[in-house]
């Protein structure tokens, strides 16, 4: 199976998420248990979502556990299911979740974050693949694929025993590590691509794309909240903008904001000092303050790309690189592998 199918699932042209979607079209056709491991908000959902619908159990059920949200005392009833009366409150019998998912797919989200009890029973589980309902002595066959995610890193969590290491190796027979966005930001343009398309029958909007200066903060920005915060952000954008195009001023403003400090850092906090004694105002050092501040205004604005920036300026690209030497304006090395020829 070619990673151009599995990537109708999942948004991104990064080599990262293309060698994702080569291992999902693997393993997707195995019953094999799948880990997937990734920070909050990278899309470990869409990734398991991926596996089962290309899988051959995919008219099958797909049961979805968050174990986070269930306590130690439901987790058991959830997963294994119980007898009437086997504990106050159980009215009637009840499938678990495993039984409801035989023959299909079940995937049980945070996994990090389930009790040490209830580790133990699902390693027995995944062993004998068989369920006993709370309350039964009675062995219930299951025929399950399970898929796991988690935001913590379970090797971690079980050398430090917050986690059975059992566990932990019966999970991990296939694991996929999901990068942070910050490491695949050439993703981001897609990815804003999919979610103005997805909103645009949700939210009374003009919006159909974004600003070059937009995206360039977009693409800059750390993401600490990964795909999941880029999303919001243009959702955001979308209902607040009355343009067709979502401009730098339209962003949620702690993205924005990340703007004026890269500036201020590019100028080297240039400042004219109001304070400054009337002897130190020499026209011709003050013009050569300013000149630097334009020339540096301009770099950043071109993504310091010099025929860019000389358009800017008004001036011939070859100037350009005599005002740089004059001002002693060095080239970031992020940015030579962008220069054009």
């Amino acid at each position: 199976m070619g990673t151009d199918f599995i990537q109708a699932d999942i948004i991104g042209k990064s080599e990262k998420i293309k060698e994702i979607c080569r291992l999902i079209g693997i393993i997707a056709k195995t019953k094999s248990t799948v880990l997937i491991q990734g920070e909050s908000g990278t899309g470990k959902e869409v990734v398991a979502n991926a596996i089962y619908r290309h899988s051959l159990r995919n008219t099958r059920p797909f049961i979805k556990v968050n174990c986070a949200a269930l306590s130690e005392s439901l987790l058991e009833s959830e997963l294994f299911g119980h007898l009437k009366g086997s504990y106050t409150g159980a009215l009637s019998d009840r499938k678990g979740r495993f039984e409801l998912a035989t023959k299909g797919t079940i995937l049980l989200d945070e996994i990090g974050n389930m009790p040490m009890h209830g580790q133990a029973k699902l390693l027995r589980v995944l062993q004998e693949e068989e369920v006993v309902p709370v309350g039964s002595s009675r062995n219930i066959k299951v025929d399950v694929r399970v898929i796991a995610t988690t935001n913590v890193i379970l090797k971690e969590a079980s050398e430090k025993g917050a986690f059975r290491e059992d566990l932990f190796y019966r999970l991990s027979v296939i694991t996929i590590f999901l990068p942070p966005l910050r490491e695949r930001r050439e993703d981001v343009p897609s990815l804003i691509e999919n979610f103005i398309r997805m909103n645009r029958g949700d939210i009374q909007t003009k919006v159909q794309g974004v600003s070059p200066e937009a995206m360039e903060l977009l693409v800059k920005y750390k993401w600490p909240g990964n795909v999941r915060e880029l999303q919001n952000a243009i959702e955001n954008a979308m209902i607040v903008e009355t343009k067709d195009t979502i401009r730098p001023e339209t962003l949620p403003p702690h993205i924005s904001e990340n703007k004026t400090a890269e500036v201020k850092n590019l100028m080297g906090n240039i400042q004219v000092d109001k304070n400054m004694p009337a002897q130190d105002l020499n026209l011709r050092n003050q013009l050569l303050l300013y000149e630097k501040i334009l020339i540096l205004n301009a770099l950043d604005k071109a993504n310091w790309v010099k025929s860019r920036t000389a358009k800017l300026l008004g001036i011939d690209r070859r100037n350009l690189g005599y005002f740089m030497k004059k001002h002693n304006i060095l080239m970031p090395a992020d940015k030579v592998q962008m220069q054009e020829v």
